[in-house]
Formats: structure tokens, C-alpha cells, sequence
């Protein structure tokens, strides 16, 4: 069965409907909701708009334990990476519990705290503009070691202690009933327990395409499509907000799966997978 679900008044076609029916017997566990929310990218305007859908959502659903599983990239990208941090760090929204996972992004980040030299990949994959919002911008006029030097010392001082000692204890990965939630993916063939920092930030194809069940259902973020991606083993929901506008929360609540989203996708009311 394919499904269609309007979005103001735009019809969209469900990619991968027909494969999900084989995964709709993963549930959570009982009296807890998952809005598991996709790459920020700096976009703190997207994420204010998305926390404030799902605080709706919340109410219209009714009490149940709620959790908030952000897949990590929150930096990079846009320009309000320091924005976006100083929302996470503030604590989650009242009746809700939240998870944040460590991106490839974040780990960049460290890395540049860490390592000048970095900076000279960084820089061109979204670290400029994480750099601005910090109010670091000498970088962009210099590619010489003396100057990443320099940057990496203004960052260091601009970048508060709270959010340093949050993006050094983000988890790589958690688990919730017949879910498992991860920002890049998983290996296939290696036990969930098993899997490794260097494939859990940053696997794509040999994730992508496996058709191989990983023993629970994987939500992941880090490779951005158009629009969610469902199938049988996965569920990917990096929509590219920083480029589209579109920031993706997945709803999990037993065994129904539903979107929310920003810009002009609105909210998802029904349970369409």
C-alpha cells in the first residue's frame, strides 16, 4: 500500500511505504514517547520552531513518559551553531526527558579544539560558519598554520565551559524498546553492542544499502534526503534543514511512527507508517 498525506494543501508521495509494513511491529516501550529530531545544522530558528510543534504534540497525545533523542549534528552549516548549543545546554523542555547523541560534526569540532591543523578540512565542511557564530573570523582570511593556531585560541576562549563539557559527554548511540538510535548508522554484521565510534559518526553506503536486519530498527540522521526515509531496518530522517528548512522529528509511541516538521510540511497528525 503506497500512502499520500497532504502538507498545506501540497500531496506527497510516502517514499518506501510499501517496505515499512515489515517493520510496524517495532514498538517502545510501554507509557513512553520518542521524538527523535534529525541534523539541526545551526539552524536554532528550525529547532525553536520544531520544539514548540512537539510540545503541541505532546498535549494533543496525551501523558506518557516523553523523550527528546536529538541525533546529533548540531554545529556546521548554518549560522547559529552557537545559538543551537545554547538552546541544548539550557535544559529540555518541561515534561521532557532528552538525549543528545554526538555527531560527526561535534566531533569535528573537538577535534579543531584539540588540533589546529584540522581546521583546514573543518573549515571548508561547515567550521567557518560554527567560527562566525562564536565570533571567530580571522579564519576565513588565512590558510597558514600561524593562523589556525590563532583561531583555534580565539574559539577556546569564545566558547563557554558548559558548552565544552557538552559536546565532550555526548553518547554515540542509546536504545529504546525495538529502536536503536544513532547519528550515521551502524555496520552491518556487527552486533549493536559491538559497533565502533568511526562507523557510528560517519558510515554511509555499506549502511545505506544493507537490507540486513541490525536487530533493532536504526534511526539515523547524517545523510540528508528530500524527505524521511523508511524501511524495513532503518529509518533516516536528515531532511537537509539547513538548506531546505525542513527540521524532521520522528514520533515513536508503541507501535505508531508519525512525522513532525517545520516550514510548510506542518505537522503530521496521523500515524501514516
Amino acid at each position: 500500500m503506497r500512502g499520500f498525506i497532504v502538507f498545506g494543501g501540497i500531496v506527497r508521495r510516502m517514499r518506501g511505504a510499501a517496505a515499512e509494513s515489515e517493520g510496524t511491529a517495532s514498538r517502545t516501550p510501554d507509557g513512553t514517547r520518542i521524538y527523535a529530531i534529525g541534523d539541526i545544522h545551526g539552524r536554532d530558528d528550525l529547532l525553536g520552531e520544531l520544539l514548540a510543534r512537539v510540545e503541541e504534540d505532546a498535549r494533543q497525545a496525551g501523558p506518557a513518559r516523553n523523550f527528546l533523542i536529538y541525533l546529533g549534528d548540531y554545529v556546521d552549516r548554518g549560522l547559529q551553531s552557537r545559538q543551537v548549543l545554547e538552546r541544548l545546554t539550557g535544559g529540555a523542555p518541561r515534561g521532557f526527558e532528552a538525549v543528545h547523541l554526538k555527531g560527526n560534526h561535534e566531533a569535528a569540532m573537538l577535534d579543531f579544539l584539540r588540533d589546529a591543523q584540522t581546521g583546514r578540512s573543518w573549515k571548508y565542511y561547515g567550521g567557518l560558519e560554527t567560527l562566525h557564530s562564536y565570533g571567530v573570523q580571522d579564519l576565513a582570511l588565512s590558510d597558514n598554520a600561524e593562523g589556525f593556531e590563532e583561531a583555534r585560541g580565539a574559539f577556546e576562549r569564545a566558547l563557554p565551559e558548559t558548552h565544552r563539557r557538552f559536546l565532550e559527554a555526548l553518547p554515540l548511540s542509546v536504545e529504546f524498546g525495538d529502536y536503536y538510535f544513532a547519528h550515521a548508522g551502524v555496520r552491518p554484521g556487527v552486533a549493536l553492542a559491538r559497533q565502533v565510534e568511526e562507523d557510528l559518526l560517519w558510515i554511509r553506503d555499506d549502511f545505506l544499502e544493507s537490507r540486513a536486519s541490525f536487530g533493532k530498527i536504526v534511526v539515523h540522521g547524517h545523510t540528508p534526503r528530500e524527505e524521511a526515509v523508511f524501511r524495513p531496518n532503518r529509518i533516516g530522517i536528515d531532511t537537509g534543514a539547513y538548506m531546505t528548512g525542513v527540521l524532521t522529528c520522528l514520533v515513536l509511541e508503541g507501535v505508531s511512527r508519525r512525522l513532525v516538521q517545520t516550514g510548510d510540511q506542518a505537522t503530521l497528525r496521523k500515524a501514516a507508517y
